[in-house]
């Protein structure tokens, strides 16, 4: 199976996996999913993760957060930048989610790093997704 946008299919599975409940999802490892879900980990929005070698691109296994109450920590991710229509921002035009309560997960020069970290080095970058 060929992906084109394998971060749209990373968010997808994600967002999925939360709808069902799901503990954990697999999603094909890379280094743009690999440095979001450090992102992701780092925010509490989920566990953890694990890349599995299978000889071939490898496998990320996120395991997804939860509340007491069984509500997913996570309860929108959307995709920003896309293959097609590429959003650059600069540090002074970094959007705010939820009113600061959410995040943004950029792609800069320094890594991919969340709009929090983007303020604090005074970079800009390509908006990858949104979480809230």
């Amino acid at each position: 199976m060929s992906l084109s946008d394998p971060i749209a299919d990373m968010l997808t599975r994600i967002r999925n996996a939360t709808r069902v409940r799901r503990t954990q999802v697999d999603v094909k490892a890379s280094k743009i999913c690999e440095g979001i879900a450090a992102v992701l980990k780092s925010e509490g929005y989920i566990e953890g993760f694990d890349r599995i070698e299978d000889g071939k691109q490898g496998i990320l296994k996120v395991f997804l957060k939860y509340d007491q109450e069984g509500c997913p920590a996570i309860s929108d991710i959307t995709r920003t930048s896309k293959p097609g229509c590429r959003v650059y921002v600069g540090v002074e035009n970094l959007p705010t989610v939820l009113g600061g309560m959410g995040i943004a997960v950029v792609s800069t020069s320094k890594g991919v790093i969340s709009d929090r970290g983007c303020r604090a080095d005074k970079v800009g970058g390509e908006i990858l997704c949104t979480v809230s």
